[in-house]
C-alpha cells in the first residue's frame, strides 16, 4: 500500500463521516459545516485522480460560494428545531426506502465493469492538461447532454426571476406613468389662513404665561 492509497482511504473515510454527520447533526449550522468538510475531502480525491480542474471548481464554486450562501441563510433564519423534528418517525419509512434505492444504485454502478469502477488511475505526462481534456470531452462526446443541462439551467433561472418579480397584493410598487402625468394641483393645495389679531395674540400669550 503506497502513500496515495493511504490518502485515498483517508479522504474517503472523512467524506463518509462528514456525509453521515450532515444528515444526523441536530444543529443545521453544524450540518452545513460538515457538508463543507465533505466537499473539501471530495476535492482531495479529485486531486489524487489528477482532476485538478474539477477539484478547484468544487472548492471555489461550492465551498467558496454556494455553501457560504447556505451558511449565511441558516445563520439569519430563526429555525425552530423542535418544529423541524416533528414528523420524523412518520416519514422514516419513506426516507429508508429512498436510502435503500440509492444504496442499490451505488452497488450497481460500482459493480458494473463498464463504468470504470475499480480501475486504477492512469498516470499522465507532466504536460497533461486536465482542463483541455475535460473541454474536449464536453464539446465532442457529451455536447448534447451539456446543451440540455444549459437549457434546463436557463429555464430554471428564468422561472426563478419570474417568481421573484411577480405582482403581489401586499407589495408596494411605483407607477412611472402616474408620476409623469401628475399635476401641481394634485400635489399642492393652497389654503387661506385668516390672520390673528394682535389683541387675540396678546391674550393667548398671557394665558400661556399664567
Amino acid at each position: 500500500m503506497n502513500f496515495e492509497t493511504v490518502l485515498f482511504y483517508l479522504f474517503a473515510a472523512i467524506t463518509v463521516f462528514a456525509a453521515l454527520r450532515v444528515i444526523t447533526a441536530r444543529n443545521p449550522l453544524h450540518a452545513v459545516l460538515f457538508l463543507v468538510l465533505a466537499f473539501v475531502s471530495s476535492a482531495g480525491i479529485w486531486l489524487l485522480l489528477e482532476a485538478e480542474f474539477l477539484a478547484i471548481t468544487l472548492v471555489l464554486v461550492y465551498v467558496g460560494a454556494v455553501m457560504v450562501l447556505f451558511l449565511f441563510v441558516v445563520m439569519m433564519l430563526d429555525i425552530n428545531l423542535e418544529q423541524l423534528r416533528k414528523g420524523f418517525w412518520q416519514w422514516l419509512p419513506v426516507g429508508a426506502l429512498l436510502a435503500g434505492l440509492i444504496v442499490v444504485q451505488m452497488v450497481y454502478v460500482l459493480g458494473d465493469k463498464t463504468t470504470g469502477a475499480g480501475m486504477t488511475a492512469v498516470k499522465h505526462a507532466a504536460d497533461y492538461s486536465n482542463t483541455k481534456e475535460l473541454g474536449r470531452l464536453i464539446y465532442t462526446d457529451y455536447v448534447y447532454p451539456f446543451e440540455l443541462a444549459a437549457v434546463l439551467l436557463l429555464v430554471a433561472m428564468v422561472a426563478a426571476i419570474a417568481l421573484t418579480f411577480r405582482r403581489r397584493r401586499d407589495s408596494k410598487t411605483q407607477d412611472i406613468s402616474k408620476q409623469v402625468n401628475v399635476k401641481r394641483a394634485d400635489r399642492i393645495r393652497l389654503v387661506s389662513v385668516p390672520s390673528v389679531k394682535k389683541q387675540d395674540a396678546h391674550e393667548a400669550a398671557t394665558r400661556a404665561a399664567e
